[in-house]
């Protein structure tokens, strides 16, 4: 499938999206103290296309769960389009994950019982919008993906590669400042894959901000930037853009 994703989402950049200064995230184990993230400090300008590589128990999950405020650091500054999210309780990162992030998961993360459509509008509900707006909003996020003749079908329906173009679709409803994708062809075919990084890649040409976690090289190659990670710190950055 080609076709032109357009968001409004024009890319200063001069402008970050994400800024990270000096966070740490620990765990207990028992007894053990286990620093999953050691003193980390970096920026994602608006626009850029970020991948997070490392071996498994390098961090780049958990600093994926702090981006996307599924967690919060134990120490360290966290501003998020503009604003600190470092120490927000639950109910205001609910909020900010709901506004302004994009989650694309490995396992999809739709509901099955809910049709295409239903799953791209879910973001939207929680946002308040009218059914008539939301429904607008997913017809043109469903085209956008390929899938506007899938609007009625339920994810058991539908291929891998289907599923996970409507996760792109719902991760785009709120218009956020980030998309985070964790492994986003980790359960598709190689054909797939390459489609859903084509689409992705798209987003970014448009102006989209993404930051994803891979540990395949050659998915890593559609970002313009790398991230490695080791022992929970940055140990390069590479800029191939």
């Amino acid at each position: 499938m080609t076709s032109q994703i357009t968001t409004e989402c024009p890319a200063d950049p001069n402008e970050p999206v994400i800024e990270l200064n000096g966070i740490t995230k620990t765990y207990q184990m028992g007894s053990v103290e286990v620093r999953a993230l050691d003193g980390v400090s970096t920026v994602f300008q608006k626009g850029d296309f970020w991948a997070i590589m490392g071996p498994s128990g390098s961090g780049k999950s958990t600093m994926l769960n702090v981006l996307g405020c599924l967690d919060r650091p134990t120490t360290g500054t966290y501003i998020l389009d503009g604003r600190d999210v470092s120490n927000m309780n639950d109910d205001q990162l609910s909020l900010i994950r709901l506004r302004r992030v994009g989650f694309i998961f490995q396992s999809f993360n739709l509901i099955p019982q809910l049709t295409v459509q239903r799953n791209i509008e879910l973001p939207l509900y929680y946002l308040d919008w009218s059914v008539k707006e939301s429904r607008k909003r997913a017809r043109e996020l469903a085209d956008m993906v390929g899938l506007g003749d899938r609007l009625n079908h339920r994810p058991t329906e539908l291929s891998g590669g289907q599923r996970q173009r409507v996760a792109v679709a719902r991760a785009l409803a709120n218009d956020p400042a980030v998309i985070l994708a964790d492994e986003p062809t980790g359960n598709l075919d190689t054909p797939t894959g390459k489609q859903i990084m084509a689409l992705l890649e798209d987003l970014n040409t448009q102006g989209k901000t993404i930051v994803m976690v891979t540990h395949e090289s050659h998915v890593a190659a559609y970002a313009g930037k790398h991230l490695h990670m080791l022992d929970g710190k940055i140990s390069a950055t590479e800029d191939h853009s």
